[in-house]
């Protein structure tokens, strides 16, 4: 089964940079099949990773919490199964 993480932030106010390269200096403990970073309005950055797993509930590696003084709320995080 493939899965896809969906790891999403929005920056304080004016920290829109700093978001960004913060989540793609973030090493996981191993590399996903694919991973993808994007920014958005309102400095919201969004990560998705691609990963082969047995169940959508398999203990897969996802980017931490920032500082919170980098961002507004806590990250909203989803997981996806793929649907050939």
């Amino acid at each position: 089964m493939r899965v896809a993480l969906m790891w999403e932030a929005r920056a304080a106010q004016g920290r829109g940079a700093e978001l960004l390269e913060w989540a793609r200096s973030q090493v996981l403990a191993y590399d996903p099949e694919r991973r993808e970073t994007f920014r958005a309005p309102q400095d919201r950055v969004l990560v998705l990773t691609w990963w082969e797993a047995e169940t959508l509930d398999a203990e897969l590696p996802e980017l931490p919490e920032p500082d919170a003084d980098l961002i507004t709320r806590p990250v909203h995080r989803w997981r996806f199964e793929a649907v050939e």
